[in-house]
């Protein structure tokens, strides 16, 4: 009777329904990471507390076994690479696709967008054809990996970075022009300020999508010493694994948690100081500098 006499009231059925999906979702990851500090064997019986896995263990652990180290530093590797690259490519695809207005664009924007909802089975079997028929001379291989990496990612740095320029508008690049900034400064001084939460997004984005791939890694893959995390995952799923593939999963997750909270502390200071949401700060900066005669 209560919540029909007040249905904006307290909604505590919304609450119990959110903490039961964050427990769900949190409760197998939970799981993986106390065996990976197991002190024996089995995977599904608790048996005390070690770092065995990591690193303490002379041949089994995550240090001292050359196929995971290894595995890592591909992952990583990829991961690497793929932000490096798929992050300014998406900027810049995702800057001329929101300012081209002519014949085609449409075309183009969904051609974009196509990565997105094609089976990632079908992307990477194509670009398996493509590297052992058209571009022999890459072959299958890190460079091979990369490149599907990136390919598949960009699409994703284009939607986000396009959803952050429909928020910003078009109204802070005319003020600056007005004041008499050129193009490139415009781009540097205010546009791109002002796309750093995107550009922070993007980069996990594309850090997580790479980290976490197997088919496009499996299928450009052309040995051992490019196998990845996931595929060493699924090599030994089928075996006796050992926590060590546990271990491996923590430090994956420890490094992606890193990574967030690096891109939220740059994110902080690179906003520090700045007034009406870095807009009207990064303007007023480049009024003074070209009152001084800093721009010409």
């Amino acid at each position: 009777m209560k919540l029909r006499r007040d249905p904006w009231g307290h909604p505590r059925g919304l609450a119990l329904v959110t903490w039961i999906y964050i427990i769900w979702s949190l409760a197998p990851v939970i799981m993986a990471i106390r065996f990976a500090f197991n002190e024996g064997r089995s995977r599904t019986t608790t048996q005390g507390w070690s770092l065995r896995w990591f690193w303490q263990d002379p041949t089994l652990s995550v240090f001292h076994d050359p196929s995971l180290h290894s595995a890592l530093e591909q992952s990583l590797t990829l991961a690497f690479f793929a932000m490096l690259i798929a992050t300014p490519l998406g900027i810049g695809l995702a800057l001329g696709l929101q300012r081209w207005r002519g014949r085609g664009s449409g075309i183009a924007n969904g051609l974009t967008l196509l990565p997105l909802v094609t089976p990632e089975l079908v992307f990477a079997v194509g670009l398996f054809m493509l590297f052992t028929t058209a571009f022999k001379f890459i072959g299958l291989g890190t460079t091979a990996q990369v490149i599907g990496h990136v390919t598949f990612s960009v699409s994703f740095v284009v939607v986000i970075v396009r959803g952050r320029l429909q928020t910003i508008g078009s109204d802070m690049e005319e003020a600056a022009a007005d004041l008499g900034a050129p193009p490139w400064e415009v781009v540097r001084r205010v546009l791109i300020p002002l796309l750093i939460p995107a550009i922070g997004a993007s980069l996990l984005i594309v850090f997580a999508l790479s980290i976490d791939d197997f088919v496009v890694s499996q299928y450009l893959a052309s040995g051992a010493d490019t196998t990845t995390v996931p595929m060493r995952i699924y090599a030994q799923a089928r075996a006796a694994p050992t926590p060590a593939l546990n271990a491996l999963a923590t430090i994956m997750l420890a490094v992606t948690l890193l990574a967030l909270l690096l891109a939220y502390l740059v994110f902080r200071f690179s906003t520090r100081g700045q007034k009406g949401g870095s807009a009207i700060g990064q303007l007023a900066g480049l009024d003074a500098r070209i009152d001084a005669g800093g721009t010409k």
